[in-house]
């Protein structure tokens, strides 16, 4: 009963309830900003990769290999600790944002290549004897096709930033995490942390049986 009383207290989670609520809508709003630009972000380092000259090609494989090798959390104590160093200030969600995209987008450009790599050549090639430019080529006849293959490890890596989100309270900014900290030292009892905890699984449990359904749908139309 003990244990119960100290980690599940029905009235301590009940009150603690709204403060876990603005930080589940801060977190929401994080992962969402992250992963817009990180996604936009991945998909023009992605053809930059493939297509661009050879100096931004090389610009771009140097991006990815560098922010897919360093920890989001080594990024973002940097963007906001260090930057401010040299004149440049951000806030806790700005820099949260900045550094969630910024490893979500090395991740992501590396699905969308092996998404249109994935496509045969002869796409191209038939697309290029009926005219078309390279952007209508890919905007109308690989990105479709590429899409199907790189919607199911493209949201297993959505799943993952919503998860570091949590990290953003090493900066201070109120998310979910910082919410429920603040309210167990305020409360002096470690049940806000146990309903954060809760409320993390209820929200990420249905995406992640959704990259599992993603996955297993690719694998039968790849099998037909």
């Amino acid at each position: 009963m003990e244990l119960i009383h100290t980690f599940f207290n029905w009235e301590i989670l009940v009150e603690s309830f709204p403060i876990l609520l603005r930080g589940l809508g801060n977190t929401i709003m994080l992962g969402c900003a992250a992963i817009f630009f990180g996604c936009i972000g991945g998909l023009i380092l992605c053809l930059m990769r493939l297509y661009a000259p050879s100096w931004l090609r090389y610009l771009a494989i140097f991006y990815i290999d560098i922010f897919r090798a360093l920890p989001i959390l080594v990024v973002l104590i940097l963007i906001y600790y260090a930057l401010p160093l040299a004149g440049i200030r951000f806030t806790s969600f700005t820099s949260a944002t900045i550094a969630l995209s910024m490893v979500l987008a090395a991740f992501t450009a590396e699905v969308c290549r092996a998404g249109i790599e994935n496509i045969s050549k002869g796409q191209f090639e038939a697309a290029s004897a009926l005219g078309l430019s390279f952007w209508i080529t890919m905007r109308k006849v690989i990105l479709p096709q590429a899409l199907k293959v790189v919607i199911p490890p493209l949201t297993s890596n959505c799943v993952s930033i919503y998860k570091d989100t949590s990290l953003a309270s090493v900066v201070a900014m109120p998310d979910l995490l910082k919410q429920a900290t603040d309210a167990q030292a305020l409360m002096a009892n470690p049940t806000p942390l146990i309903g954060a905890a809760i409320i993390y699984l209820a929200f990420l449990w249905p995406l992640v049986r959704l990259v599992s359904y993603l996955e297993e749908r690719g694998k039968q139309q790849h099998s037909r």
